[in-house]
C-alpha cells in the first residue's frame, strides 16, 4: 500500500508560527524532504524532532520528485517541507503532487502560514478579491508583458521580490502602471517586521536614501480603483475623477485629455480648458 505525500507549511520568520499537526506529522513520517536541509534542521532541532532528511528543490526537483515517488509507493510516508510558508507556492512541491496524482497517491495538504496572506490581511487594501503573481519574469520582454496584464488587474495584486531587485521592479512597476498606491511587507513575523504604505514613487525616493535594503519583501498593488470605474461606467465619471484615474496609470497629460474628450465625446479643446 502506498505512503501518504504530506504537504507541511512551516514558519515564515517565527519559530512558533506551526501547528501541533504540523508538529506530529513531522515526528511521524518516515522521510522529510526538504528545500534547504540545514534550514529545516533548525526548526527540526527547535522542536525535538529527528528524521532522515533529503533535499528537494528548484534545481534537483525533476531528479528527486522520482526518487520520492518510488518511496512512497513503496509505503514510506513522506512530508515535503520549504525554507518558508506553504509548499508549491512560489517554492518546490507543484511538480511531486502532479506526479502523486497519475501515481494515485493520497496528498495530504497541512496548513499553516503562508506569506501572501500575512501580508494582504493588515495591508488595509481589499481582501475581498486579490491575484497573486509571485516573482516577476526576469526577461525583459515577459517582464513588459506580465506588468501590462497586471495593469488590467482590477483588484489587489501581491508580488514576492528579492531584496537586491526591490528597487528595480518598483520602478518597472512606476513606469509600466504608474503612481499607484501600494504596500509593502518587510519581514513578516520576524523582529523588523514592518509595514510601508504610500505610493510607488514617494516608496522608491524612501529606498534611494536607505543604505542597504535587506530581508524578505512583499509588494502589494492596489488596482481596486479599476473596479470602481468598471462598475460606474468611466464615461459617467467627471472630468476631474477620470484624469486622476488616467494619471495613476502613468499616463501623459495629452494623452489623458484625448482619452477623456473621447469618453464625453467631445473636443479636445474642451477638455483641455477645464485643465488650464
Amino acid at each position: 500500500m502506498p505512503g501518504k505525500l504530506y504537504l507541511v507549511a512551516t514558519p515564515i520568520g517565527n519559530l512558533e508560527d506551526i501547528t501541533f499537526r504540523a508538529i506530529r506529522v513531522l515526528k511521524e513520517v518516515d522521510i522529510i524532504a526538504a528545500e534547504d536541509t540545514r534550514h529545516t534542521l533548525k526548526l527540526l532541532n527547535y522542536y525535538e524532532i529527528s528524521k532522515p532528511l533529503i533535499s528537494y528543490h528548484r534545481h534537483n526537483e525533476n531528479v528527486k520528485s522520482d526518487i520520492l515517488i518510488n518511496k512512497l509507493l513503496e509505503g514510506e510516508n513522506i512530508a515535503i517541507v520549504t525554507d518558508a510558508g506553504t509548499p508549491g507556492i512560489s517554492d518546490p512541491g507543484e511538480e511531486i503532487v502532479k506526479e502523486a496524482i497519475q501515481n494515485k497517491i493520497e496528498i495530504v495538504p497541512i496548513p499553516g502560514a503562508c506569506a501572501l496572506v500575512n501580508a494582504l490581511i493588515p495591508s488595509g487594501l481589499n481582501t475581498k478579491e486579490f491575484a497573486f503573481y509571485g516573482f516577476l519574469p526576469l526577461n525583459k520582454k515577459n517582464r513588459k508583458d506580465r506588468l501590462e496584464r497586471i495593469k488590467k488587474e482590477d483588484k489587489t495584486i501581491i508580488l514576492y521580490e528579492a531584496p537586491h531587485k526591490l528597487l528595480k521592479t518598483l520602478e518597472d512597476i512606476l513606469e509600466n502602471i504608474g503612481d499607484i498606491n501600494c504596500v509593502i511587507a518587510k519581514e513578516l513575523t520576524k523582529i523588523h517586521e514592518e509595514f510601508i504604505r504610500d505610493n510607488i514613487s514617494s516608496i522608491i525616493m524612501n529606498l534611494k536614501n536607505m543604505d542597504n535594503i535587506k530581508g524578505e519583501y512583499i509588494i502589494l498593488l492596489d488596482l481596486n480603483s479599476n473596479e470602481v470605474l468598471k462598475e460606474e461606467g468611466i464615461e459617467n465619471k467627471t472630468p476631474e475623477e477620470q484624469y486622476k484615474y488616467y494619471e495613476a496609470q502613468g499616463m501623459e497629460k495629452k494623452d489623458i485629455i484625448k482619452q477623456i474628450a473621447k469618453n464625453k465625446n467631445v473636443s479636445k479643446n474642451e477638455i483641455y480648458q477645464l485643465f488650464i
